[in-house]
């Protein structure tokens, strides 16, 4: 295959041969479950953050992080062996909420399928943990559809680090051949911590406004209010 042969047009006029997907957020709406998660799992240390504390600070954490800023803001000592135990509280709490459905953002299964009938490669960076987006990824059947995902398992620090995107890049590249370049794969993401995290590791990113207004996503390379806009 010839360095980024198979390419998608995207809505600013580029293009892309291949395609990095965040997970929360960008393909389901799961930031109100991860936040009734940490709630209950916080709860017996008499700690808390409302939901737009959530959005305005932990939106962008992985779970290590969030529960490390939720104690610090508080002034309390958190050590590795709580900080492993609220990471398997909260992962069990999630999962036990998502058994009755989630629901995927509008357009996103079918551009994923699109995407993948067209020979697109993709993956997945997330700040969730894998135990979190398996089992989603199986309700909506496109689990076979990504050759990589990088998560919160994988990396030493949460977006807006650039590690996890430089990892998902590099595997997908292996994955393919070396078929493609940096300049020619598209990060999608939801948040401003995202965005400079994939911008960081040299990738186009298209911001989609599910979890904040456009106003906040302009370091993307283009903005979006819907993924539908892609079909």
């Amino acid at each position: 295959m010839e360095l980024d042969k198979i390419m998608i047009a995207l809505p600013d006029g580029t293009q892309a041969a291949a395609v990095i997907f965040d997970f929360d957020g960008v393909i389901v709406d799961t930031e109100p479950i991860h936040h009734a998660a940490f709630q209950r799992t916080l709860e017996p240390f008499g700690l808390h953050f409302t939901w737009q504390e959530y959005v305005e600070t932990y939106i962008g954490f992985d779970d290590r992080d969030a529960f490390r800023h939720a104690f610090s803001a508080k002034g309390r000592v958190l050590s590795q062996e709580i900080l492993f135990q609220l990471i398997e509280r909260k992962a069990s709490v999630f999962n036990e909420v998502i058994r009755s459905g989630v629901k995927a953002y509008q357009g996103v299964v079918e551009l994923i399928r699109l995407l993948h009938t067209k020979k697109i490669p993709l993956a997945i960076c997330s700040g969730a943990l894998r135990s979190d987006i398996d089992p989603i990824l199986a309700m909506l059947s496109i689990a076979d559809y990504f050759k990589v995902i990088v998560t919160a398992n994988d990396v030493a620090a949460s977006k807006p680090d650039p590690e996890c995107y430089e990892l998902a890049f590099q595997k997908l590249l292996s994955a393919n051949n070396n078929s493609f370049s940096k300049v020619a794969t598209l990060a999608i993401e939801d948040t401003p911590a995202g965005i400079s995290a994939a911008k960081a590791a040299g990738l186009k990113v298209c911001a989609v406004t599910n979890s904040y207004p456009a106003a906040t996503l302009e370091q993307a390379t283009f903005v979006v209010d819907s993924l539908a806009s892609f079909i």
